[in-house]
Parts: C-alpha cells; sequence; structure tokens
C-alpha cells in the first residue's frame, strides 16, 4: 500500500523533508498493516528493510547468552526499528512483533539513498535519531551485564590493601595461633632457664613491649581488611540487586504472556460456544 505524504511529514525523522521530496519519499515506501501478534521479522531474517512504526504497537527483542529474551525497545508511533541492519545490508539481531494491530512504513535503502540525494541535511537527522537508539543499547548492556563481584574488587585492588588482607588472613589462622603460642613458649622457657643472665627475665619487659608493638600494628591492618570486606560486601549487594531487578522484568514480560495466551485461549473458547449455538438451534 502506498504511502500518504502527509504520514511521512508527521514521522519526526521525515519531519524536515518539503513537499516535493515527502511526495518523492511517498512514492516509495509502503504502508503495511500487521495483525496483533504477528511477525515483522526475526533474528538472522535479511536485512535492507527498516520500518516506521505509524499506529498500534510493536516490540522488539532479542535473546541473551542465557537463552532468555531481553526487550530492547517498544517504539512509538514515530519511532523507527530495525534501521541499523537496513543501513548496513546485515541479517538482523532482533526479533520485531506487533503487539496489536500496526501499521508500520517499510523503508529500504534505496528510498534512504533518494531521501539522502535530495535532502542531505536529513542524514545528520537520522544520525542523531540512530545515536540515541545505540546509547540506549549499550546502557541497556551495561545493566545487564553479569560481573562477577570478586574480579571487579580485584581489579580495584592497589598493593598495600592485598597486604592487608594477606596480615589479616594470617593473622586470623590458627598457623598464626600456634606459631605465636610456640614462640611465646620457646621465648619465655629460654629466659626462665637463663635466670639472671636472660636478656629479658620475668616479668618479661622486653616481649610486652614487642607485643604492644605487634598489637598496634596489626589492629589498623585488620580495621584496613574490614573495610575492604565491607566494600566487598556493597558490590555483592548492588550486583544482586541489578539480578533481582532483572528478574522482575523477566517474570513480569512471563506474567504478560501468560495474559495473552489467556485471552487467546478465552476468545478461542467463544468462538467454539458461538459454533455450537449455531449447529443446535437448527436442531431445535
Amino acid at each position: 500500500m502506498n504511502c500518504d505524504r502527509e504520514l511521512l511529514r508527521n514521522v519526526p525523522l521525515f519531519a524536515l523533508l518539503d513537499d516535493d521530496e515527502a511526495a518523492v519519499l511517498a512514492a516509495q515506501v509502503e504502508l503495511k498493516q500487521f495483525a496483533a501478534r504477528e511477525r515483522i521479522y526475526k533474528i538472522g531474517d535479511a536485512g535492507g528493510r527498516g520500518y516506521v512504526l505509524v499506529s498500534g504497537g510493536v516490540k522488539v527483542s532479542t535473546v541473551d547468552r542465557d537463552n532468555q529474551e531481553v526487550v530492547i525497545d517498544e517504539p512509538v508511533p514515530g519511532d523507527f526499528f530495525g534501521f541499523a541492519s537496513m543501513l548496513d545490508g546485515t541479517a538482523h539481531k532482533s526479533t520485531a512483533v506487533s503487539l496489536k494491530k500496526s501499521a508500520c512504513i517499510e523503508v529500504d535503502r534505496e528510498d534512504i539513498h533518494v531521501l539522502l540525494t535530495r535532502k542531505p541535511h536529513a542524514g545528520m537527522d537520522m544520525l542523531t535519531v540512530l545515536g540515541r537508539q545505540f546509547h540506549s543499547s549499550q546502557e541497556l548492556i551495561r545493566l545487564r551485564a553479569a560481573r562477577n563481584p570478586n574480579e571487579l574488587i580485584e581489579k580495584e585492588t592497589t598493593t598495600g590493601e592485598r597486604i592487608a588482607d594477606a596480615v589479616a588472613r594470617f593473622g586470623g589462622s590458627w598457623n598464626f595461633i600456634i606459631t605465636f603460642g610456640v614462640v611465646l613458649i620457646v621465648y619465655t622457657c629460654v629466659n626462665v632457664v637463663l635466670g639472671r643472665s636472660a636478656w629479658d627475665p620475668y616479668p618479661f619487659i622486653l616481649l610486652n613491649l614487642f607485643l604492644s608493638m605487634l598489637a598496634a600494628i596489626q589492629a589498623p591492618v585488620i580495621m584496613m581488611s574490614q573495610n575492604r570486606q565491607d566494600t566487598k560486601d556493597r558490590v555483592r549487594s548492588e550486583l544482586d540487586y541489578d539480578v533481582n531487578r532483572r528478574s522482575e522484568f523477566q517474570i513480569q514480560g512471563l506474567a504478560q504472556k501468560l495474559n495473552q495466551v489467556s485471552d487467546k485461549i478465552d476468545d478461542v473458547e467463544d468462538l467454539v460456544r458461538g459454533k455450537l449455538v449455531k449447529t443446535e438451534s437448527p436442531a431445535s
């Protein structure tokens, strides 16, 4: 179906076209109708064609590495989708499905060539809109990226923080307790045996000095390690929040699909009841 010129002028992407250019483009593009839940294109389909939503609703989605559906965009009337594959001529990386009865303007590469020939400045407008869409996709990927909190923390760890973790880890182990206990016992026994010739006779004042110095150094190191642990817990909680939010979106999408299936079942039941009534009426 040919597209109306005024309909093109209402599309933000083509709003700068004058009457003659809009008429030329309207004669080339097509206005297509899609029923509810009809697939417009799927992942892997040949590119070369993009679409501008005129009315209705469309869901553009892809599949992540976990084989889960990810909704990339739900364009509103005036927005476009599928233009990336149309411009570079590659296969579609997403799937577009009409959520309800929708009308879309189908645009191919030759149409864009004519547009840029007649209106070169329209290319900057198209690049601006495309840039916004790319930024939205990048933000979506950034939010959905599964990050390992341990790797993320280790990447930002300094040498001093690694030393603090090692000291705190050794100071809180049985190896340290046993080693330190053996050293204390040997130290005190040797000084007791030596008697008056001992370098640190009872009450072991030098040993007390060493212990005080050790405690003074070990305490802030342990506090540093505890602060690091708090940072790890905060990063883990933030990542858990992102995972929970993604799960919520997926549950909402699943609930929407179940509602659509329920509505479809109700429509089928109504259709079956109507046919049964028509069948029984002549018999009565």
